[in-house]
């Protein structure tokens, strides 16, 4: 509509409406049409939504330009939240409501008793107001402690007795979260933890689109989009969502971690805290940093010790980045750097803010949540460390260290200082510079270079390092001592007649 403030009154309203300068239309056919408008002018749908162009958003266009009521199932951290508020786009601007109604009604049709009278007393001199896009979207955590008349309404025996009313009467109503999201988007995040005498009262609203207040005679069909979540796990195994309900829901889409690690990396760019303020200081994450640290999750979501029904969130790498980055600017204003450039050593800094982001199974339990990530850094930096090297000549560098060769670092040790350490390793710095570091690189990129590939050389078992971030050589195995009274000591006794064997 080209300027829907302009009706003040029902009358201008009605004038607008008939001359076709305010279309009148509910709200699932009003998202349909703006999504067809969408479509044929070739506009992003959801914006911020990465990774689903080719599997969920086909599944909800199609829900919608059905008109369907639908649920998105899927594990903790698939932006499901994310996608029922990116909805609200596809509302018009603003759209004409009865001015101070609770309920949002529609001054050409309402359905309030206090609004039918207000209109029947003063016609089109009746005011109206117009209500904003994202004022029309209603989102509600379902918990067990939810109850009807928080969801539908209830009797308000004060306003009864305020007004001199008889209980019985539409205008003693105290709307609940359903009616005052009239004509708009109604979103339920949880479903399956809201009790089932509350899922019960969804029926009539999903169905015939009106919602019943105690047991009073009172019908609102109201004008809703209805959105839900759920996790699987709550969805199916404990089956908390009640068959009735199911059935009701037009569309069931299944939501899913990202694909590939370039996706999730454009996730994790987007949601998280990097560009930091207030200390004079330029925050800087190498592109290896940023693998490796989205290679953490995905080698979490693979691994037999955590819990796959639970998930592996995509706030883990969120929160894991902007603890590297902040380890790397303590390190930066310690060391006094304009440039905090972060390290793979940053990451084991950032274990706080992974060991609380997945549930272990029963093996995983008994090697402990920070081991275990621990390990996943290892996996993750040999994963992407070995996509860098595989094609380098490492063999200078390795053989340094197996003739007796070590390096002691941290990840407090300033640019300059492990620069010149790693000089004194033949070949190291050649080798960061054949990896992706610039020949003119700043001291600080050059040092997150170096690091990276004496952490990559470790997590491929090339040369190995202490807990105090020693490098050395690579551990050999230790061979079976010979000497009978040692192969004696290591054997069990076997039965009589029978021969031991040693083996060097």
């Amino acid at each position: 509509m080209s300027n829907p403030t302009a009706a003040a009154t029902l009358g201008d309203l009605r004038r607008a409406v008939a001359g076709g300068a305010v279309p009148h239309r509910s709200v699932h056919e009003e998202a349909r049409q703006n999504l067809i408008r969408k479509l044929r002018a070739g506009e992003t749908l959801f914006p911020g939504i990465v990774g689903y162009d080719d599997t969920v958003v086909p599944q909800l266009v199609n829900a919608l330009l059905s008109r369907h009521n639908f649920i998105l199932l899927g594990l903790r951290g698939q932006a499901k939240t994310r996608l029922l508020r990116a909805l609200v786009t596809l509302l018009d601007e603003a759209i004409p409501v009865v001015a101070g109604c609770e309920i949002n009604d529609d001054p050409l049709s309402p359905i309030c008793a206090t609004c039918r009278a207000r209109i029947a007393s003063e016609g089109d001199r009746t005011p109206v107001a117009w209500l904003p896009r994202e004022a029309r979207y209603v989102e509600k955590l379902a918990t067990p402690d939810v109850t009807i008349a928080d969801m539908v309404g209830d009797i308000d025996p004060i306003k009864a007795a305020k007004s001199g009313l008889q209980l019985s009467s539409e205008l003693t109503m105290h709307y609940g979260l359903l009616p005052r999201a009239n004509r708009g988007i109604f979103a339920i995040n949880e479903l399956p933890d809201l009790a089932g005498k509350i899922q019960v009262g969804l029926f009539n609203i999903l169905q015939e689109g009106d919602v019943q207040i105690k047991g009073y005679p009172v019908r609102l069909p109201l004008d809703l989009l209805m959105a839900f979540t759920a996790n699987p796990e709550d969805y199916t195994a404990r089956g908390k969502i009640i068959t009735p309900l199911k059935d009701r829901i037009g569309s069931e889409i299944r939501t899913h971690y990202p694909a590939g690690r370039a996706d999730g990396m454009k996730i994790t760019a987007q949601e998280a805290w990097l560009s930091r303020d207030g200390a004079d200081i330029r925050a800087e994450v190498p592109s290896f940093v940023a693998e490796v640290v989205e290679e953490i999750a995905f080698q979490a979501r693979q691994d037999r010790r955590i819990d796959k029904r639970s998930g592996v969130s995509q706030r883990l790498p969120i929160s894991a980045i902007e603890n590297v980055v902040s380890n790397a600017e303590r390190r930066a204003l310690v060391n006094r750097e304009p440039v905090a450039v972060a390290r793979v050593t940053d990451i084991y800094a950032a274990l706080p803010s992974m060991t609380g982001k997945f549930e272990l199974e029963y093996e995983g339990e008994l090697k402990g949540a920070e081991a275990i990530a621990r390990e996943l850094v290892r996996a993750a930096v040999a994963t992407v460390g070995d996509g860098y090297m595989s094609h380098l000549e490492l063999r200078q560098v390795i053989e340094w260290f197996d003739l007796g060769g070590s390096l002691q670092l941290s990840d407090a040790t300033s640019a300059d200082e492990l620069l010149g350490r790693a000089r004194e390793v033949q070949g190291l710095v050649e080798l960061a510079h054949a990896a992706g570091i610039p020949p003119d690189a700043a001291p600080p990129l050059l040092a997150s270079g170096v690091d990276f590939v004496l952490e990559g050389l470790y997590a491929l078992k090339k040369i190995g390092r202490s807990e105090e971030r020693g490098y050395h050589a690579a551990e050999t195995p230790v061979r079976r001592p010979v000497a009978r009274e040692a192969a004696l000591a290591a054997e069990t006794p076997l039965p009589a007649g029978g021969k031991k064997k040693y083996y060097n």
